[in-house]
Parts: structure tokens; sequence; C-alpha cells
């Protein structure tokens, strides 16, 4: 029984990753990062202006308020199960006329039991030869970002422009693993207190070719019957992203920040409240209020989706997150709930993160 739930284990993580095309490839990357975009349900492409612009838009690294920081994250999904970590570091150079950074995402499923060896030679039982291995996803991405027309990469008015060089690798053990390599590039404009954006991920469609070990996958597939899979290339899709932000002192004390962002998939009908082939449309929105840029509320709404209720009845569905801040010279620690809606205790997001600031004194 064990071999079985193996064997449809790997169906699932192998047999997936080896189509040609899929409307979901690599979706480990749409998760996000930083916890102050969490609570924003994302909604921070014009706005983001720190390290984790790696992530979200390049174009923002050129609006870091320090010559240097380095961000790190930490979320668990699924009552624990899958681990989803997040590290970066970026860094102005060329006399502060430009930004460089890198980052690094993993998103794994760890100490999974492998008992395709349980029953040894002679048909016998022995659990002394179950192993263990994970099935993870990993992102590298080394970002580069400029300010026209500006020296000094504290100015945060004008026009910013980025672009990022992404390598991807997925493994499922010693069963088959993946490498790809795709670009994204992005547009900030920022005038008095509005700001302008737009991303273009995997801009020149982002692949990952796939291997497996025959060696490995021969004897348990042909003993459940099912097809041993083949080497192949797994594409990802253009993604185009457009935000627009507005902020503004309330008081003295107080500052209010409100984001939208419109996500627009090329790969064809997705359940999203613009659905349509081959582009749908993903609106979120978000909201943030601090005191005096040291402490932070933010909330937000995204995935917005149709459904159907016990009854039968079409319904909108949507997901809302919250999170709060605090800055204390230059370090910074961000809490954010995610699927707060949600009356399973399961599927809630705790996500922290802190992000340090270095000046060149």
């Amino acid at each position: 029984m064990r071999k079985y739930q193996l064997t449809i284990l790997l169906s699932i993580l192998i047999t997936s990753a080896f189509a040609q095309k899929r409307k979901y490839s690599n979706e480990f990357l749409n998760i996000g990062v930083g916890s102050s975009a969490f609570g924003l349900s994302g909604s921070v492409i014009a706005s983001v202006n720190d390290v984790t612009a790696g992530y979200w838009n390049p174009a923002g690294l050129a609006r870091m308020e320090t010559p240097k920081q380095a961000s790190f994250m930490h979320s668990e999904y699924f009552a624990g199960i899958a681990k989803y970590d997040y590290a970066a570091f970026a860094t102005s150079v060329q006399d502060n006329t430009a930004v460089i950074g890198a980052s690094i995402i993993r998103f794994g499923v760890d100490d999974i039991p492998d008992t395709s060896e349980l029953i040894d030679a002679d048909g016998n039982i022995n659990y002394d030869r179950v192993k263990k291995f994970s099935a993870a996803d990993y992102a590298f991405i080394f970002s580069y970002a400029r300010k026209k027309g500006k020296k000094d990469i504290g100015n945060t008015d004008g026009l910013n422009y980025g672009a990022n060089v992404k390598i991807i690798h997925r493994l499922v053990g010693e069963y088959g693993k993946s490498w790809g390599f795709g670009l994204d590039a992005g547009i900030q404009y920022k005038v008095g207190k509005f700001m302008l954006a737009a991303v273009g991920r995997d801009i020149t469609t982002t692949f990952n070719a796939w291997s497996y070990n025959a060696e490995k996958l021969t004897t348990v597939y042909t003993a459940t019957g099912n097809d041993i899979p083949k080497n192949s290339t797994e594409t990802t899709n253009p993604r185009i992203i457009l935000g627009a932000a507005y902020a503004t002192p309330i008081n003295d004390k107080f500052n209010i920040m409100a984001e939208t962002n419109i996500n627009l998939t090329t790969d064809g009908q997705r359940n999203v409240l613009v659905s349509a082939d081959p582009i749908s449309a993903d609106p979120t929105l978000g909201l943030s209020i601090d005191f005096k840029k040291t402490v932070f509320l933010r909330g937000g709404v995204g995935n917005i989706q149709k459904s159907t209720d016990f009854t039968g009845k079409q319904i909108y569905t949507y997901q809302p997150n919250m999170g709060v801040g605090i800055k204390i010279k230059n370090f910074s620690l961000d809490y954010a709930l995610t699927n707060v809606g949600n009356s399973s205790d399961a599927l809630y997001s705790n996500v922290f993160s802190i992000r340090l600031d270095f000046t060149n004194n």
C-alpha cells in the first residue's frame, strides 16, 4: 500500500511537471515575498521601494532609501507541511546611479517517505530500507535597476526601470529535476503623491527543461502500470501587471497609502474576476496607514473568484489579508496573516519577515 501511495505522489509531482504547456507553471514564483506585501495582498508594484522590489518590480530598487538592504522571510503552508523561505540583498553601485540585487526563493516539502525499496528482493518488508526525500522549487533572481535622469538613488520622483534574470531549479528527490531560465522587466514613475508602474514577468516565456532518473522510476512505475515520464520542456507564458498608488500625509503624524494592481495572465481562461481566453485579469487592492513611518497597519483584498455555494448559487469569493510592521532605526520587522476570511485554521498563513538597512557611514 505504501508503495502505491508513493507512486501516486510521484505521479502528481513528476507527470504534471513533464507536460509541455501548463496554465499554472512555476506557480511558486507567484506566491510573493515580504510580509509587508502580503499584508497588502501583493498590491505593491507601484509603491515598493526596498530590497523586495527585486521580486515585485526591479525598478523599485532604484528608490531604496539606504545604499544597502537585506531581507529575510519564512512562511509555512498546509499546517506546516510546505515551507517557503526567501532571502535577498541589494546595493547601490556606479556612484549611486544604479542598484544591483540578488534574491533566492525556496518552496519545498521535506522528509517525504520513500517506500519504493520497502520490499527487498526476497519479498520481505524491511522498514530500514525506507528513506526520505524532498520535493522543492528554487529560484535565483539577479536584478538591476536605474533611475532615469537622476544620479541620486534616494531621489524618489521620476522614472525608474529595471530587469531580472531568473534561474529556476526544481527537484523531486532522486526521481526528477529541472533547470529553467527567464527574464522580467519593470518600470515605475512617481510624481508627487502618485505612483504608476508596469511589470512584465517571464517576458520571453520562461522554460524548465525536465529530466528524470529512469533507474529509480522504471521498477515502481512498471509494477503499478504507470507510464514512465519522458524528458521534456515546460514553459511559462508572460504575465503583465499594472499598478497605481497614491500616498499622502493625513497629518503631521499619520500617513496613508493605497494601491491597486491588475494581474493580466496570457495562458488562457482562469477563475478570476475578469475571466477570458487568452487573457484574464485579477485585481488586488491594498491600504497602509503608518505612524511617523515607524508603526504600520496594513490590509488588502485579492484572489477574487467566482464559485458555487451549497445551494448552487453563483457567488464571488475573495481573500482578505492583514499585517502590521515596526521600523526601529535600521531594523524592520513585519508580520502578515493571510486568508483571514477562511474559517479553516489550517488555511491561515502566518508570514514573518525582517529587513536590515545599511548606510555607508
